[in-house]
C-alpha cells in the first residue's frame, strides 16, 4: 500500500500548490510568468536531484515532453475556462481526470480495480464531486465547458504519460526534468509573445499622445514601471520569483504522484491525488473563512471514506 500513501502526499503537495493558485488568482500579476517561473524551478530541482543521484538519461525519459505538453495544454485550458466561462463548471470537470485514466488505463493496460477498489473509488470520486457542486450550476450557463472538457482530457493524459514512463522503466528525475523544463519553454514563450503585443500597444499609444501634442516620451521600462505603479501591479521579478515558490510544491507533488504511479494502478492513484480539493477547501474555511455548506461537508465525509476503504479493503 506504499503507493497510497505516495498519493497521499502528492494530494498534500499538489493541495499547496492549490492555495498559492488561489492567492495568487487574487493577486495583480501576469499568470504566464507566474506559471513559467513555477515549471522553471521544477526543472531546476528535479535536473539537481538527477545529478546528485546520478540518474541514467534514457530515451524512456522524452516522456517528460510529452508529459510537459499535456500539462502546459491542460493548465492553459483551465485558466481559459475561468476566465471565459462558470468557474465552478470548469472545477467539476478539471475533478474528473481520474475517471478518463481509469478506462483509458483498462483499454490501454488491462489495469483492472477489485470490487473494493472500484466501491473506493467511486466514493472518492463522488466525494469530490460533491464539494465541487457545491456551487450552484445551471443547465442554461455552461459557458466554458469546452475548455473544462480540454483541461479534463489533457490533466488524464499528464497522468497516463506518468504512468506510462513508468512502464518503460524511465528514471523519476529526469522524466520529470524534461516534463518542467517543456513547461517552462511553452509558458516562457507565451509570456514573450503577451509582453511583445503590449509593448507594441504601448509604443502605439505613446505616438498617438505625442501627435496629440504636450506629451512627455517615456522610455519602454520607465513606461511599464510607471503603469505597475499606478496599477498596483506585480513587477516581472517578483511575479517569477512567487512562481518559483510555488514550482517546490509542484515539483515535489510531481515526484511523489510518478512513484505513485510505479507502484499503484494508475486510476486508483489518480483518484487519491484529485483529493487535492479538499486541502484548498479547508483553506479558504480556515484562513480565508469561508463558510462550509451542508453538500461540502458531505463531500468531504464521503472522500474520507473512500480513503480509508481503500486503505483497508484495495490492497
Amino acid at each position: 500500500m506504499m503507493w497510497l500513501t505516495y498519493s497521499v502526499f502528492a494530494a498534500l503537495s499538489f493541495g499547496l500548490r492549490g492555495i498559492l493558485y488561489h492567492w495568487t488568482s487574487q493577486q495583480p500579476l501576469n499568470r504566464n510568468l507566474l506559471l513559467f517561473g513555477t515549471f522553471t524551478m521544477g526543472a531546476v530541482i528535479s535536473g539537481g536531484c538527477a545529478l546528485v543521484f546520478s540518474s541514467d538519461w534514457t530515451v524512456a525519459a522524452l516522456i517528460g515532453i510529452q508529459m510537459g505538453l499535456f500539462s502546459f495544454g491542460a493548465n492553459a485550458s483551465m485558466f481559459k475556462g475561468f476566465a471565459v466561462g462558470k468557474a465552478s463548471l470548469v472545477a467539476i470537470l478539471t475533478a474528473l481526470p481520474s475517471v478518463v485514466v481509469v478506462i483509458a488505463a483498462f483499454a490501454l493496460w488491462q489495469e483492472k480495480l477489485q470490487a473494493m477498489q472500484l466501491i473506493s473509488f467511486v466514493i472518492i470520486i463522488g466525494g469530490v464531486l460533491l464539494v465541487r457542486l457545491s456551487n450552484d450550476i445551471s443547465l442554461r450557463n455552461l459557458q466554458g465547458a469546452q475548455w473544462g472538457l480540454l483541461a479534463m482530457l489533457l490533466f488524464a493524459g499528464n497522468d497516463l504519460s506518468g504512468k506510462w514512463s513508468t512502464m518503460m522503466e524511465a528514471e523519476l528525475f529526469p522524466t520529470t526534468f524534461f516534463m518542467f523544463l517543456t513547461g517552462a519553454c511553452c509558458f516562457g514563450l507565451w509570456w514573450l509573445r503577451d509582453a511583445r503585443k503590449e509593448i507594441g500597444k504601448r509604443k502605439a499609444a505613446e505616438r498617438v499622445r505625442l501627435a496629440a501634442g504636450g506629451a512627455v516620451r517615456l522610455s519602454g521600462h520607465a513606461a511599464s514601471e510607471q503603469a505597475a505603479a499606478g496599477t498596483g501591479a506585480w513587477s516581472g521579478r517578483r511575479t517569477f520569483l512567487v512562481g518559483l515558490a510555488v514550482g517546490t510544491t509542484n515539483a515535489v507533488g510531481m515526484m511523489l504522484i510518478v512513484t505513485a504511479f510505479d507502484l499503484g494502478k494508475a486510476g486508483l492513484v489518480s483518484a487519491v491525488t484529485a483529493l487535492n480539493v479538499l486541502i484548498v477547501l479547508l483553506y479558504t474555511r480556515f484562513v480565508v473563512k469561508e463558510k462550509f455548506t451542508k453538500t461540502e461537508v458531505a463531500g468531504i465525509a464521503l472522500a474520507f471514506a473512500g480513503i480509508l476503504l481503500m486503505r483497508l479493503f484495495g490492497a
